[in-house]
């Protein structure tokens, strides 16, 4: 039976105000269609679709060094579930094996200039470095803040996460610009004649666009009250993924998740103008990435990435008086939108 074919929803119970996004009865059918199963995937229908299949089963069918950026968030060495889908934690040098092997099934769809982006936890990241150092050119290791969380009665509670940052060569591309991060300035440095050093002021406070380092402190993980929020028990933040996306392609630049989970990487391609191809196994989270992606259609903003710049996190009031509404109807010129060739 097609994978297709094999997902049945089951509502589940919301509060009134709760904005996390599901799939109801009357979605299934509509979106499905929107779907491509691995069986029917090729070279020349993968772009701009959702792949519902097994990454291991797809990747030899799509067009070989195609992708300029592949965002690899595989589940992490612990035991956790993933919708129907579960990962048991495996003695560290089998995981390591098991990464690797994922990391070298990718390899033959990069561009000799791509760049790739592994995602993992503090000791995930052990396996990180030892597999992708036999392939990859590894550049840096940024750790980003977990806001939430448990607190760990017999431990320090775990509120960190690492993305390496990976190149296939010394060739590749890295758009500082497009990456700052406006930060509010609290020591205003001026020249002699009273103009601002390197910062603007405004009406609501004086602010900086800093160089960004390998230390994140300004994500939040998506929860009940965004929009982008979905059941997914690891989803990433579209602004998280927005920082990746921006540093590491250009304008139509084609982007692969192979574990796409809700859909994060690929929203967030499209919004900001990129192509994508996401592979993701479990069909409720298929149908959620597809579900997120019509969306996209209508409202192409990132919370907490506005007026081309990342602001830091809870100054929500302050965006709001620069917003400019990131619409793709409005704002995207036909000529900037990326096309589903290759």
């Amino acid at each position: 039976m097609s994978a297709l074919n094999q997902y049945q929803s089951e509502p589940r119970p919301r509060a009134s105000r709760n904005r996390t996004l599901s799939i109801a009865p009357s979605d299934v059918n509509r979106i499905t269609t929107r779907l491509t199963d691995a069986e029917e995937v090729s070279a020349t229908n993968c772009v701009g679709k959702t792949i519902l299949g097994n990454y291991a089963d797809i990747l030899n069918k799509l067009p070989q060094k195609s992708v300029d950026l592949l965002i690899l968030d595989p589940p992490y060495n612990l035991n956790k579930t993933f919708g129907a889908k579960s990962f048991t934690k495996l003695p560290i040098k089998e995981y390591t094996d098991w990464l690797e092997t994922v990391i070298k099934n990718c390899l033959s769809v990069l561009k000799s200039n791509a760049t790739v982006y592994i995602c993992g936890d503090w000791l995930t990241s052990v396996s990180i470095f030892e597999a992708a150092s036999k392939h990859l050119h590894i550049r840096n290791r940024i750790t980003w803040e977990r806001e939430k969380g448990r607190g760990a009665h017999t431990n320090w509670k775990n509120s960190s996460e690492d993305i390496w940052f990976c190149t296939v060569s010394h060739e590749y591309t890295f758009n500082v610009d497009d990456i700052k991060i406006r930060r509010q300035v609290n020591a205003p440095y001026t020249d002699d004649s009273g103009v601002p050093k390197d910062w603007s002021c405004t009406a609501d406070g004086n602010f900086r666009n800093t160089f960004p380092s390998n230390l994140w402190t300004d994500i939040t993980i998506p929860f009940w009250s965004m929009p982008e929020n979905t059941d997914h028990p690891t989803q990433k933040s579209e602004k998280l993924i927005a920082k990746l996306v921006l540093a590491s392609s250009n304008l139509n630049d084609i982007v692969l998740d192979p574990f796409l989970g809700s859909g994060t990487t690929s929203v967030v391609a499209k919004k900001l103008c990129r192509r994508y191809i996401g592979i993701e196994i479990d069909k409720e989270y298929a149908l959620l990435a597809e579900k997120r992606l019509m969306l996209a259609d209508e409202n192409a903003t990132i919370q907490g990435y506005e007026d081309k710049v990342f602001w830091e996190r809870n100054t929500l009031n302050k965006m709001g008086k620069t917003r400019i509404q990131r619409n793709s109807k409005h704002q995207i010129a036909e000529t900037e939108k990326p096309s589903l060739s290759l």
